[in-house]
């Protein structure tokens, strides 16, 4: 899969390092964990879990992004499962240094589109931190739409979690009127 900058592709066993890097950043980490992921996790849960689903789930999975321009890795971006029918999630996870320019929305617009087009889906949605402005901002450039907030009990809370988590989405009617937000 290609946009006009970025290459994606599927993870292999020897991308262990392009994650362990990408996981490693505490401020790309800030919203999700809040603390580096160990390698040993990568290798033994993160990356054979990412190569299981294409397996178990033709068309989907998580995608290694890079810049067509001298191939440069950015990040990753992913089309997941959901546990309703005919839904998948969208996100993505790019390193600190490609934050701002435009990436994050290119390649998550370019997701929405396949998963309409190449896999016949009725719905993409896409969930953060309510508190996290920058992905909220780049879901609706992307096409997404708020949706809902609800609010979650966690054991060890990130800074943040009180405000609860949002959900935005598209569905197929919409996205086939180009009605993007």
């Amino acid at each position: 899969m290609e946009t006009e900058r970025l290459r994606l592709r599927r993870f292999g066993a020897d991308d262990v390092e392009l994650l362990v890097e990408l996981d490693s950043d505490l401020e790309v980490m800030r919203f999700l964990t809040g603390e580096a992921t160990p390698r040993e996790v990568i290798v033994r849960e993160v990356l054979p879990g990412m190569l299981r689903v294409y397996g178990e789930h033709p068309g989907l999975g998580t995608f290694a992004a890079e810049e067509k321009d001298g191939g440069a890795f950015v990040g990753w971006f992913g089309l997941q499962p959901t546990a309703r029918p005919a839904t998948v999630d969208v996100g993505y996870r790019l390193n600190r240094g490609a934050w701002g320019k435009g990436y994050a929305t290119e390649g998550t617009r370019m997701l929405i589109d396949y998963a309409f087009t190449e896999l016949k889906v009725d719905r993409v949605v896409a969930d953060t931190m309510a508190v996290n402005h920058r992905s909220r901002a780049v879901m609706r450039r992307s096409g997404l739409r708020f949706t809902r907030l609800w609010h979650e009990h966690f054991d060890d809370p990130l800074p943040g979690t009180e405000f609860g988590e949002v959900e935005y989405a598209i569905d197929r009617r919409t996205w086939e009127a180009g009605d993007r937000a």
